[in-house]
C-alpha cells in the first residue's frame, strides 16, 4: 500500500512536468510522420523539461533511427522516451547502503533552501524507523534559528541533537563534538547539517573543507556518506552546483528535493546523464514520509505520461 501511496505522490509530483512534455510531444506530432521538423519540436520539449541538450539529444537518438520517416503516434514516443530515461537513470538508482563500521556519517550539504534540514529530518525518521540509533549534529551555525529549527526536527523523529552554544560558532566544532560522542556512545548513524552555501562563496566552500577534515581527524573514513541536496526547481543550475560542490565536499550520492512543485524534473535525468552519481533518494513533498528510494522505472513511466 504505501508502494501504490509514494507512486501517487510521484505521479502528482511530476505532473507539470507530465503535462508540459505531453503537449510537446502531441504539438510535434500533429503532421505524423517523424521528419526534421518534428524532431526539432520533440527537442524542444525536450529542453523545457530541462532535459539538457545532451541528454535531450541522446533521448532523441532512438526515435530518428527508429521512426525517422514514418508515421509514429505519441504513444510510439512515449514508449521510446520512457525506455531511453530508463536506461539512463537505472546506472545511477542505488540505495544509500551502510557498511558495519559504526558510526556512519552522513554529511549534508547544498545551496541555501534547497531542502538540507527538511532531508535530514526525513533520514532520521527512516534509520530510527528501521531501528538503528541516530544522532544528528547542527553544523548549520550562520543562519540564524538553523539550530532550533534541526533541533524542532530532531525531537519530532525521536533523535538526539548536538549543536552550537551560539549562532555563528565554528561548524566544524560542532561536528567534532557531534562524532566524539557518537563514537562513545555508539551510535549507529551521525547525521551532519551544514550551512546553506552559495557555490561561488569560496569562504564558506572553504569552511565545508574544513568541516571534513575535522572529521577525519576522529575517522579517518569520514564522511562516508556526502549527499548533496539539489532542489529540481532550480533547473539547469543544479548543473554547476554538483560540479562546484562534488571535489569540496567529496560527494557520493544526491538527493532532488521539491519534485513536488516544478515542471523540471527532467533535470534528474539530465544530472544522471552528465554526472553518473548516484542518485539515492527523491524528495515529494514536507513530511517525513515524503523521501523515498529512487526507483528509475516509476520515474521514467510517470515522467512521460505512462503508467
Amino acid at each position: 500500500m504505501r508502494r501504490m501511496n509514494w507512486f501517487t505522490k510521484l505521479k502528482d509530483g511530476l505532473k507539470k512536468t507530465t503535462q508540459s512534455l505531453v503537449a510537446g510531444v502531441e504539438h510535434a506530432l500533429t503532421a505524423r510522420k517523424l521528419d526534421e521538423n518534428t524532431m526539432g519540436q520533440l527537442e524542444e520539449a525536450l529542453l523545457l523539461a530541462d532535459m539538457g541538450i545532451e541528454t535531450s539529444d541522446a533521448l532523441l537518438a532512438p526515435l530518428r533511427k527508429e521512426r525517422f520517416g514514418k508515421d509514429t503516434s505519441v504513444a510510439d514516443v512515449q514508449k521510446i522516451l520512457a525506455d531511453g530515461i530508463h536506461k539512463i537513470l537505472a546506472p545511477v538508482a542505488q540505495p544509500l547502503t551502510l557498511d558495519k563500521h559504526k558510526p556512519q556519517v552522513i554529511l549534508l550539504s547544498g545551496v541555501n533552501g534547497a531542502g538540507k534540514t527538511t532531508t535530514l529530518a526525513k533520514l532520521a525518521e527512516k534509520y530510527r524507523a528501521e531501528g538503528k540509533k541516530v544522532l544528528v549534529a547542527a553544523g548549520d551555525t550562520y543562519r540564524a534559528g538553523a539550530a532550533a529549527q534541526l533541533e524542532v526536527w530532531a525531537n519530532r523523529v525521536g533523535c538526539p541533537i548536538v549543536q552550537a552554544d551560539k549562532d555563528g560558532a565554528d561548524p566544524s566544532g560542532v561536528l567534532y563534538k557531534a562524532l566524539e560522542k557518537a563514537q562513545v556512545e555508539k551510535f549507529d548513524i551521525l547525521l551532519a547539517d551544514t550551512a546553506g552555501r552559495l557555490q561561488n562563496r569560496k569562504d564558506l566552500m572553504d569552511q565545508l573543507d574544513k568541516m571534513i577534515r575535522v572529521l577525519k581527524k576522529l575517522d579517518a573514513t569520514a564522511p562516508h556518506h556526502s549527499l548533496l541536496v539539489l532542489d529540481a526547481t532550480v533547473g539547469q543550475n543544479a548543473f554547476s552546483q554538483v560540479e562546484l560542490f562534488k571535489p569540496i565536499a567529496q560527494i557520493t550520492g544526491l538527493v532532488v528535493t521539491k519534485l513536488d512543485s516544478t515542471a523540471k524534473g527532467g533535470v534528474v535525468v539530465g544530472l544522471a546523464k552528465k554526472f553518473g552519481l548516484p542518485i539515492h533518494f527523491i524528495g515529494v513533498g514536507e513530511k517525513v514520509s515524503d523521501l523515498d528510494s529512487f526507483k528509475p522505472d516509476e520515474f521514467a513511466q510517470s515522467l512521460v505520461g505512462l503508467g
